[in-house]
């Protein structure tokens, strides 16, 4: 909980009660999921995607991009589960050297698509809105009409 983090933290570092590993609060992140090794796993795949941020279109054949994405699998799984810490980390900067113009193209490309979903969806809420204006306006109108429908039936009852 908050409180335990504060109290260990109190330094802005500490070791793990249970292993004894160095923590610093600045890495501290609330836990997601009930359990422990699927947040590892979701935060390490986080990492590792965004150096390793091809897509399939980025490649020439299917199996091309299969072998990528198992690649991919390889390391989290590594990394999830301490196997072959150093080769796999080693593979990940390698990786990252050689291929950083894409990488970064990549990213480029991710934010432009991000920002045109983004503009697309406000789109459509300001398309909501104003249906949802219209729709409301003409109930208005329908209940206008049928109080003056119902007052002018009234009116006829009381003049016969």
């Amino acid at each position: 909980c908050e409180s335990c983090v504060e109290l260990l933290f109190v330094r802005g570092a500490g070791n793990c009660q249970e292993c004894d590993t160095p923590l610093r609060k600045s890495n501290f992140r609330v836990q997601l999921f009930e359990d422990p090794a699927v947040d590892k796993e979701v935060e390490i795949r986080k990492k590792v995607l965004k150096i390793y941020n091809k897509r399939e279109d980025d490649f020439p054949s299917l199996s091309e991009y299969n072998d990528f994405l198992e690649e991919i699998e390889e390391i989290v799984f590594n990394l999830t589960n301490n196997v072959d810490l150093e080769n796999t980390k080693r593979k990940m900067e390698l990786y990252q050297k050689d291929n950083k113009e894409v990488i970064q193209k990549n990213k480029i490309k991710l934010t432009r698509e991000q920002e045109e979903l983004e503009e697309a969806l406000e789109v459509e809420r300001q398309e909501n809105e104003q249906r949802r204006l219209l729709i409301q306006k003409e109930e208005q109108l329908q209940q206008i009409i049928k109080r003056k429908n119902k007052q002018a039936l009234l009116d006829d009852l009381v003049s016969n």
